[in-house]
C-alpha cells in the first residue's frame, strides 16, 4: 500500500554548488572554443574496428583519474523467452544465439574502445544478458546488475576494472510525483561503491522513465529523488567521488535536468552544445544521456574532458544511443 501524498521535494539553494558556479563562471568553463577536436566516429566499430573514440579528450591532468562512461545499450536480451509473447511485435525480442552474439561481440568492441574504468549500462535484461557481454569485454571483471524481477524488464547494470566493495538499490523506495502521489524509480537506482586505488568511487546507475506512453511526473520524481540520494551520499561518504550517469529521457532546460542541475555539476556543460548530444529524434541530436558530479572533497571533473562516443548515423555499437565518458581526478584518501 502505497504511503499517503506528500508534498514534493524542495529546491534548497547550497553556497558550495553556488561557489562552484561562479568559479566555472570566470574560468569560461560554459564553453570551449570550438576548435576543440570532436569525437572520430565509431562507424567501423559495426564491421569490428573500433577506433579509440577518446582521441579529442583534453589532456588528463597528473595524480589518479578515473573515466566513466554511461551507455544505452538498446535492448539487450538473452535467448530465453520469459514472458511467453516474444519476437514479431511483441516488446520481448527473442533473438537466435547467433543475433546474440554478434550483438554482444558489437557492444564489447565498442565498449572497450570507451578505455574507461567504469560503465554504466542501461536496458540489459538478465544476467544472461549481461553474462553474454561480460564474456566480450574481459578487461571488466567485477560488476553488477539492477535487476528489477519483472519479465521482459530491461535493467541497468555496472561494469568495473576495480573491486566493488558494495552495493545499494533504490528500487524499493518511494518518491513522489510533483502533484504528491507516490511512485518508485522506473528502474532500479543502481549504486555501486568501487575502491579505486584505495580511494572510494560511488557510481549511480541511472535510467528514468521514457517518453513512450509519457508520465512526466514520474520522471520529475526520479530527478528529485536522485538529487536527493547523491547529496545525502556526498554527506554520508565526503571523501568518495560520486558520479550518476545514464539515459535520463530529457534534454538541458527540461524540468528533470534543472532539477539535477540545481545541485548537482552536469559535466557536459563546458562542451559545446553541438557535441553533446546522443540520441538521434525527428531529425535532431538530442541530449538526453547525462553525467552528473556530487559536490564534495572526493574529486572533481576533468574540465574539457566529457565527450561523446557516436557513429555518423547517431547510434554506438549498434545501440541507438551514443555512450557518454568524462575523466574525473580523485582526491588523495
Amino acid at each position: 500500500m502505497a504511503p499517503p501524498p506528500r508534498l514534493p521535494f524542495r529546491f534548497r539553494p547550497r553556497s558550495t554548488l553556488v561557489l562552484c558556479g561562479l568559479v566555472l563562471a570566470f574560468a569560461g568553463c560554459d564553453g570551449l572554443p570550438s576548435q576543440t577536436p570532436p569525437v572520430p566516429d565509431a562507424g567501423s566499430c559495426v564491421q569490428g574496428n573500433c577506433p579509440q573514440p577518446d582521441s579529442g579528450t583534453a589532456p588528463v591532468q597528473s595524480g589518479t583519474h578515473v573515466r566513466i562512461a554511461a551507455f544505452n545499450v538498446h535492448r539487450l536480451f538473452d535467448t530465453v523467452c520469459d514472458t511467453g509473447s516474444c519476437g514479431g511485435s511483441n516488446y520481448e525480442e527473442l533473438p537466435t544465439e547467433a543475433e546474440f552474439e554478434a550483438q554482444v561481440g558489437q557492444l564489447g568492441r565498442a565498449i572497450t574502445a570507451l578505455d574507461a574504468d567504469i560503465v554504466l549500462l542501461e536496458e540489459v535484461e538478465t544476467q544472461n544478458s549481461l553474462d553474454g557481454l561480460l564474456k566480450k569485454v574481459p578487461e571488466f571483471p567485477h560488476s553488477k546488475l539492477g535487476e528489477t524481477y519483472t519479465k521482459a524488464s530491461v535493467d541497468v547494470a555496472v561494469l568495473s576494472r576495480h573491486t566493488i566493495t558494495e552495493v545499494r538499490s533504490h528500487r524499493n523506495q518511494y518518491i513522489y510525483r510533483p502533484d504528491g502521489s507516490a511512485t518508485r524509480f522506473s528502474r532500479d537506482l543502481l549504486e555501486v561503491h568501487v575502491d579505486m586505488d584505495g580511494s572510494r568511487v560511488i557510481v549511480f546507475a541511472a535510467h528514468f522513465r521514457s517518453k513512450v506512453d509519457d508520465d512526466p511526473g514520474r520522471r520529475m520524481a526520479e530527478a528529485n529523488a536522485s538529487r536527493e540520494i547523491l547529496l545525502e551520499s556526498a554527506k554520508e561518504f565526503p571523501g568518495a567521488l560520486i558520479v550518476l550517469g545514464g539515459d535520463l529521457n530529457d534534454i538541458p532546460g527540461s524540468d528533470p535536468i534543472n532539477a539535477l542541475d540545481q545541485a548537482l555539476l552536469r559535466v557536459a556543460r563546458d562542451r559545446p552544445v553541438s557535441d553533446t548530444w546522443t540520441y538521434f529524434y525527428s531529425g535532431r541530436g538530442q541530449a538526453i544521456d547525462h553525467l552528473y558530479l556530487a559536490p564534495n572533497e572526493g574529486g572533481s571533473y576533468v574540465p574539457g574532458s566529457f565527450r561523446v562516443a557516436r557513429e555518423p548515423t547517431g547510434g554506438y555499437g549498434g545501440s541507438d544511443h551514443g555512450a557518454v565518458y568524462a575523466d574525473f581526478a580523485l582526491t588523495p584518501p
